[in-house]
């Protein structure tokens, strides 16, 4: 399961447990694996327990980990809700989970139909997906970890880096999956607020990873920032790791990259080059539209992947990799795609500007507005009105995060906006 929307499945809330996934079998062996001192069978009887309920944790109704990453996640408060039947399901408008509305091209789907001759198949063929982003990246295939969506890539380095107590730094709010899976095998995170222009704070990165560096496992850095959607510079990532101790592993979330206009941004697949103990976690689910196809992937010094390749399950099908090929070759279409969803995002926040409430400036397929009053109820009088807009943010909860959807989509939801809040005279810091 991954990045954004959590998969509604049926159930009740308190302490039933869900029927287990191929995601969910990942992640509940990722967490007992990681009560395992560094994969060694060193282990008690009670830490042995310790971790299969952190493990089982992930299956709970209502839990607050993601069950999928850039994974699909509910409020502390929010139980399980019955799956909605197909046709309710294709009549709202998707703008909670930053997907491409569009759907893959049709020579994704031509390469995916292809692949079903290997259906029935263990040892198939798989496109040469992994040396398709070798050379993409201009790296050798050993530093290349396919994974079934970033979100396992995340959940990975979680476990790689945060063993025996050692702590994540991030923001918040950002995308949390790698906090919730630091709590899971019993770490936590050191959380440091963005600015007062919504940007995250790189003095703070380094002023914290250098005061804190025996206690730091890992530095988490999503780029472009979700919910925000605001990017941190090249020259800031850079000033990033400069600045703290050398040997620190750095995992950055470059699940929005292919939407980044500004030119101040890059990505930081360079640094991996340099030999630097960077990870870089990126998706098919996002711009290639292969959400449901479960495809990810991170590059990274070898001796890192080596170090990651334990705890990831390489359970990736055979058409995610026939398609993740294809979507590699398909630069016109997903610059295109690029193209028809800034233009979407900037009319509808000009839209909610003229009407009087303060969108932050995005660099994404999603953006976030000011509604002045808080989310939660507002989820819901969204989807009273067929429109499904993003989960809360703490602390962050007066803002609401919005995918950008179709042209139809859209307008309807302005039209809902419009009708659940009162027009004001003038844009205001708080919405």
């Amino acid at each position: 399961m991954e990045r954004e929307a959590l998969a509604e499945r049926p159930g009740n809330a308190g302490e039933q447990f869900l029927p287990l996934s191929a995601s969910d079998h990942a992640t509940m062996l990722r967490s007992i694996l990681a009560v395992f001192n560094g994969g060694t069978m060193t282990v008690s009887r009670r830490s042995f327990v310790g971790g299969v309920a952190a493990a089982l944790g992930y299956l709970k109704v209502g839990s607050e980990v993601d069950l999928l990453a850039q994974g699909q996640r509910q409020g502390a408060a929010a139980g399980a809700r019955v799956r909605p039947p197909m046709d309710d399901y294709d009549a709202i408008a998707h703008l909670s989970s930053n997907e491409n509305c569009w759907g893959p091209p049709e020579s994704v789907l031509k390469a995916m139909n292809q692949s079903f001759k290997y259906a029935m198949r263990y040892g198939y063929p798989g496109g040469d997906v992994v040396g398709e982003l070798a050379k993409l990246h201009g790296v050798k295939q050993e530093n290349i970890l396919l994974s079934a969506g970033s979100g396992e890539v995340l959940d990975v380095v979680g476990t790689t880096y945060l063993l025996n107590g050692k702590k994540v730094l991030g923001v918040e709010p950002t995308y949390s999956s790698v906090y919730g899976h630091a709590t899971s095998i019993k770490s936590s995170a050191i959380k440091l607020p963005l600015m007062k222009d919504y940007r995250q704070s790189i003095p703070a990165f380094v002023k914290a990873a250098n005061e804190h560096a025996s206690e730091i496992g890992l530095v988490y850095l999503c780029n472009p920032n979700n919910p925000t959607g605001m990017i941190v510079t090249k020259d800031e990532v850079k000033q990033l790791l400069d600045g703290i101790p050398k040997d620190m592993p750095v995992l950055i979330d470059e699940a929005y990259h292919h939407f980044v206009d500004d030119p101040k941004y890059a990505t930081s697949v360079p640094y991996v080059l340099e030999g630097r103990p960077v990870i870089v976690a990126r998706t098919f689910s996002k711009i290639a539209a292969l959400a449901a196809m479960r495809i990810g992937y991170a590059v990274a010094p070898a001796e890192i992947i080596q170090k990651m390749r334990p705890f990831s399950m390489g359970s990736v099908n055979v058409a995610a990799r026939f398609g993740a090929v294809a979507a590699l070759r398909d630069t016109q279409g997903q610059a295109d795609i690029k193209k028809r969803t800034i233009a979407l995002r900037k009319k509808t926040q000009a839209d909610l500007e003229a009407y009087g409430y303060e969108t932050i400036p995005s660099e994404t397929n999603f953006f976030m507005v000011g509604i002045g009053r808080e989310i939660q109820p507002v989820i819901e009088e969204f989807r009273q009105k067929k429109v499904a807009v993003g989960r809360p943010f703490p602390p962050m909860t007066k803002h609401m995060r919005v995918s950008v959807g179709t042209e139809d989509e859209m307008a309807r939801f302005v039209v809902a906006f419009k009708e659940i809040f009162p027009a004001k005279t003038r844009t205001t810091a708080g919405g």
